[in-house]
């Protein structure tokens, strides 16, 4: 039985904290699936490349408004899908190379589905047994399959699967009512699909600030069929196509579709690892418990990103491996990861950003908050756009004057919020924000420069 200094499941984040300062350690590095995770792969990095050339799509529905005659002629699928993996995989298959190759000669790749057979004991899934003094675990997420009847009968697709399509579907069906279906019904819709979005809930991205929900729901529902409060109760083929039988508001019906889009969230992979042989403790949700500085309750075992995060977002994972790196190498001096005020952001349209709290979560904690808010169309970029429906809305603290939280929707929401984002984690108030620094003029921004001052003087 081989043993190492290091062991990581995982090559997403996971990968990334095996750097040169570990050449001197045996490492090896586990992993059941595509090189370099979800990000790259199936998440983060492709749905915005896609997201991008659908954003050029509707810029031509949007275009009379603003005195242009343009038209979408044809969306080439195949050929978008293709400059986008075709620039995905290599970095994928790159990545692998690297580890297998000569410069890192110190690491050992397995390639197979790991799963702990002891304390701090893993079968590597390739018919060997490995130990380590340390163990990363960071095999990451899947996406959910809902219990709908009949899916054994049809095909489906999930995040991991749709965007290798081998043509844009006439009709899709997304069953979701989060970001993941949000971002897809965005794109298929913006490319020409005609899109159904079936979500359990009253209004999308629930998460989100109430005011933020209410409006996306608003105007997604204004670009495609979005059904609210309903369910799939049952999916078929017949000559039609895939048939998705619903149940809402007004009682059951059916939708008919080319393509069937699961979007439903993701759950931890630690069910495929077995963390109760490795003595390791999971949250009743599957997750991997840790602690602020990502250590698991066996000593040397350590946890980041989607199987153990409160977040499923790549900037969370990177943070989390930046801890363990540094802890793994310095045992006696451990820091802690900074969870205080995590991003958060959806790519469709309109595009969502959020900070720190919303107004439901200040209620419900007891904290008093002001609010401060600025429509898009309240500013001179926002003219520019014609910008119907977004805005940027804060809270601060009344008395210190300190930012609480911050959300915006609007175009370019993710670069609009940053400013934001920097103020909660240095603690700056609003004034110090607002009155400290030059706000270019006339940029989007703008429009949270706006809404800190009317929160200063709420």
């Amino acid at each position: 039985m081989r043993h190492f200094d290091l062991a990581v499941i995982g090559t997403g984040s996971g990968n990334t904290l095996v750097t040169k300062r570990m050449n001197e350690w045996s490492v090896a590095i586990l992993e059941r699936g595509t090189f370099s995770g979800t990000c790259l792969n199936v998440g983060c990095i492709p749905t915005k490349m896609f997201e991008y050339t659908a954003e050029l799509a509707q810029g031509t529905t949007d275009a009379a408004r603003f005195g242009v005659d343009a038209t979408l002629d044809k969306v080439h699928w195949a050929q978008i899908r293709d400059r986008i993996f075709g620039r995905i995989d290599p970095i994928s298959a790159s990545g692998r190379e690297y580890r297998l190759g000569p410069r890192t000669p110190n690491v050992t790749l397995y390639e197979g589905t790991a799963r702990f057979v002891g304390p701090k004991t893993l079968d590597t899934g390739t018919g060997e047994t490995v130990t380590a003094d340390r163990i990363v675990i960071a095999a990451g997420s899947r996406p959910v399959i809902p219990p709908i009847p009949g899916l054994v009968t049809v095909e489906y697709h999930t995040s991991d699967t749709v965007m290798r399509l081998d043509e844009l579907p006439p009709r899709i069906v997304i069953v979701g009512g989060g970001y993941i279906a949000a971002e897809f019904g965005h794109i298929f819709a913006s490319l020409g699909s005609t899109v159904s979005q079936l979500s359990r809930g009253p209004r999308l991205l629930k998460h989100q600030d109430r005011e933020v929900s209410d409006t996306f729901t608003s105007a997604v529902g204004q670009r495609y069929d979005v059904r609210l409060s309903t369910k799939a109760c049952g999916v078929s083929r017949d000559e039609r196509g895939i048939v998705v039988e619903v149940e809402g508001p007004d009682g059951r019906g059916e939708v008919i579709a080319d393509v069937l889009l699961l979007a439903t969230g993701r759950t931890p992979n630690t069910d495929l690892l077995d963390p109760a042989a490795g003595g390791v403790d999971l949250h009743p949700d599957g997750r991997v418990k840790v602690d602020e500085f990502q250590r698991t309750n066996v000593d040397g075992v350590f946890a980041l990103g989607d199987i153990s995060s409160d977040w499923q977002l790549k900037h969370v994972a990177n943070a989390e491996a930046r801890t363990v790196a540094y802890n793994l190498l310095h045992p006696q001096d451990l820091v802690a990861t900074d969870h205080r005020f995590v991003p958060s952001a959806v790519f469709a349209w309109p595009q969502i950003a959020t900070v720190g709290l919303s107004e439901e979560q200040a209620q419900e904690r007891g904290v008093a908050y002001v609010v401060g808010k600025r429509d898009y169309a309240g500013v001179a970029a926002g003219w520019a756009r014609e910008e119907p429906v977004g805005f940027a809305k804060v809270l601060a603290d009344p008395d210190t004057g300190r930012l609480l939280g911050a959300h915006v929707i609007g175009p370019e929401a993710a670069t609009v919020i940053q400013p934001a984002i920097q103020a909660l984690s240095f603690g700056q108030t609003v004034r110090e924000l607002t009155r400290g620094q030059y706000w270019i003029h006339p940029a989007l921004p703008e429009v949270l420069e706006n809404a800190l001052i009317e929160a200063e003087h709420a």
